[in-house]
């Protein structure tokens, strides 16, 4: 557990509050913790970092970068029928990087400034911008973005889609999902990990984010922490640990 105090709301400031988009899918998780997280300054615990993960984004990143310079498909386009190519922008690079930069915009209404590092932006013949997002696992099966892991997924592609649609970019409800799973059907390891690639269409729906972020904005203004959502495993084992005498 840490605690931290830079870029916690402040009621009596003016300052604008920096929201990463991980941040606004955190409340959506449970209102609770992201009041701990974002007023108070006790995050939940921290993860390992996704080394092999990392590395799977940095080498598609590295071959659509490839396309993008030509002007060329990618042959995953032309094998799912995407007419589009990787769209080429000066701002690229800051939109993907998600520590230091990332497309952001400022929502006046809530004082709120939501940003998001993206993986890819793909451009079709009508001009209209896909957001891609790269995601990597190794399981037996068709990969899916169906599970109730995945609606994180979803949300995530969601924020970006508004992101650019509120900067002004003419954005297609359509996202994609290049997912990459690890193959565990070789006879033998032999130094490398083999993926099978799919790439995986959602429509997305921005509606519900500026709801969201004027109940982000509510949460914060509240003197006292917001009840635990019902399925958050975190408060669920803070509550748990209070309940148990311990010696």
């Amino acid at each position: 557990m840490s605690f931290k105090s830079r870029g916690l709301f402040k009621p009596d400031s003016e300052e604008p509050l920096t929201l990463s988009r991980t941040k606004v899918d955190l409340f959506v998780q449970c209102p609770r913790c992201f009041y701990l997280d974002r007023r108070l300054g006790v995050s939940r615990p921290s993860l390992p970092g996704f080394s092999l993960n990392n590395a799977v984004d940095a080498l598609l990143k590295k071959e659509f970068d490839l396309h993008r310079a030509a002007g060329s498909s990618h042959p995953l386009m032309k094998i799912y029928g995407i007419d589009a190519v990787p769209y080429r922008h000066p701002d690229l690079n800051e939109w993907r990087n998600s520590l230091s930069g990332g497309i952001g915009y400022f929502d006046k209404e809530t004082n709120l400034f939501i940003r998001g590092g993206v993986d890819d932006v793909w451009v079709n013949k009508d001009g209209e911008l896909h957001v891609v997002d790269y995601k990597s696992t190794a399981k037996n099966g068709k990969v899916s973005i169906e599970g109730e892991y995945q609606k994180g997924y979803k949300r995530q592609v969601e924020i970006y889609q508004w992101l650019f649609l509120q900067n002004g970019f003419k954005v297609s409800p359509i996202a994609y999902f290049v997912y990459c799973n690890g193959r565990t059907d070789r006879e033998a390891f032999d130094g490398k990990l083999e993926f099978s690639v799919e790439v995986i269409p959602y429509a997305g729906t921005t509606s519900w984010i500026p709801g969201v972020l004027k109940e982000i904005k509510s949460c914060l203004l509240k003197e006292d922490p917001p009840p635990p959502a019902p399925t958050c495993e975190y408060c669920s084992y803070q509550k748990a640990t209070k309940e148990i005498a311990i010696d």
